[in-house]
C-alpha cells in the first residue's frame, strides 16, 4: 500500500512486551540507540540498560521498572525509524499508544521530553505499585463474550467486592480488575456463559480502576512539575478515544487513565474514522497489532521491534 492517499497512524504498545535482551541488539548495531540508553541510566541513577539486557525477569517485571524499560526501548527504536519515515512525515495524522504507551506516543509527537518521560513513567510504575499495596486487586482476561455481557456480568458479580472492565482491547477479548473476591467471582460466571477462555493476569494491582486513586493523586503532583507541550500529531487518549493536542487537556486525560477504562476499541475505530489507513507499531514486540487486526480489517500493519524489522523497513512497506 501507499500512503499518498491516505494518512498512516504510529501506534506504541504497553505492559506485558518486555522481555529479557530486549534493546540489546538495536544498541548494538545503531549508536543513537545506544545513547538513548545511556541517557535514561543517567535520569534514573540507575543501569536500566543492564536490567533490560540481562535481567533478571522478576526484577524487569516489577511495575516500577517495567514501565520505564519498554518506554526507554521503544524510544531507542523510534530514533532509528524516525529517519526512514522522513519523507512520509506530512501523511502521519495520529499517534497512539496502549495504556503505558500513550506516554510513548507523546514523546514521539512531541509532547513530552525524553528525560522527563523516563522520570514520569517511572514514577507512575511507583505509584500504582503503592496504590496496589493499599489497596489490593488482580486483573484478569475474558476472551470470547461481547463487552455488553462482561458489564453485565461485572454488574452481577461483584457481590459487594470493586469490580470494573480495565481494558477493551479488542472485539472479545476484554480485561476486568478490582478486589480479588469479586474479579473471581466474574471468572467464574465467565466461565458459565461460555467464555472461550477467562485467566486472572500475572499483575498485583487492579491498573484503570477507581482502586488506582492514589496513585492518580501522586501521579498529578509529578505532572505538575512537568511542562507538555503541543504535539505535532495529535495522541489519542485511552481515557477519551479520541485525540487532543492541547497540554492542559493531555495531562488531564493521562491522570483519568489511571482509573478508568483503556478504551483501545474505540480509539483504533476512531483513528480509521479520521482517515488513516496504514498503523504502524514501534515497541519491543509486536502486541497492538494483533489486537489492531481484530479491530479493523481495512487498515494496513506494519511493525518495528529489533534490528531485523528495521532494517526492512521501507517508505513503500508502509
Amino acid at each position: 500500500m501507499t500512503t499518498a492517499t491516505g494518512q498512516m497512524g504510529l501506534v506504541f504498545p504497553g505492559q506485558g512486551c518486555q522481555f529479557v535482551g530486549m534493546g540489546a541488539d538495536v544498541c548494538a548495531a545503531y549508536p543513537e540507540a545506544r545513547r538513548v540508553f545511556e541517557q535514561a541510566d543517567d535520569t534514573l541513577g540507575f543501569s536500566l540498560s543492564r536490567l533490560c539486557f540481562e535481567g533478571p525477569q522478576e526484577e524487569l517485571d516489577e511495575t516500577s521498572n517495567t514501565q520505564p524499560a519498554i518506554y526507554v526501548a521503544t524510544w531507542a527504536l523510534w530514533q532509528i525509524v524516525k529517519a526512514r519515515l522522513e519523507p512520509l512525515r506530512e501523511h502521519v495524522a495520529l499517534a497512539a499508544g496502549h495504556s503505558l504507551g500513550e506516554f510513548t506516543a507523546l514523546t514521539v509527537a512531541g509532547a513530552l521530553d525524553f528525560e522527563d518521560g523516563v522520570r514520569l513513567v517511572r514514577h507512575r510504575g511507583e505509584a500504582m505499585r503503592e496504590a496496589g499495596a493499599q489497596a489490593p486487586g488482580s486483573m484478569a482476561a475474558i476472551i470470547g463474550l461481547d463487552d455488553e455481557v462482561v458489564r453485565a456480568l461485572v454488574d452481577e458479580g461483584s457481590d459487594g467486592h470493586g469490580v470494573w472492565v480495565a481494558n477493551y482491547n479488542s472485539p472479545g477479548q476484554v480485561v476486568i480488575a478490582g478486589e480479588q473476591p469479586g474479579v473471581d467471582r466474574v471468572l467464574a460466571l465467565a466461565r458459565e456463559r461460555g467464555a472461550k477462555r477467562a485467566l486472572p493476569l500475572a499483575v498485583s494491582v487492579a491498573a484503570h480502576t477507581p482502586l488506582m486513586q492514589g496513585a492518580v493523586e501522586r501521579l498529578a503532583t509529578v505532572l505538575e512539575q512537568i511542562r507538555l507541550r503541543r504535539p505535532w500529531i495529535p495522541v489519542v487518549s485511552n481515557a477519551t478515544a479520541t485525540a487532543a493536542d492541547d497540554p492542559q487537556a493531555i495531562k488531564e486525560a493521562l491522570l483519568r487513565q489511571l482509573s478508568s477504562p483503556v478504551r483501545w476499541v474505540e480509539s483504533i475505530q476512531w483513528m480509521g474514522a479520521q482517515g488513516v489507513t496504514s498503523m504502524l507499531e514501534v515497541g519491543p514486540r509486536s502486541v497492538v497489532s494483533g489486537l489492531i487486526k481484530r479491530i479493523v480489517r481495512d487498515v494496513a500493519l506494519n511493525s518495528v521491534t529489533d534490528v531485523a524489522s528495521v532494517e526492512s523497513l521501507s517508505v513503500e512497506a508502509v
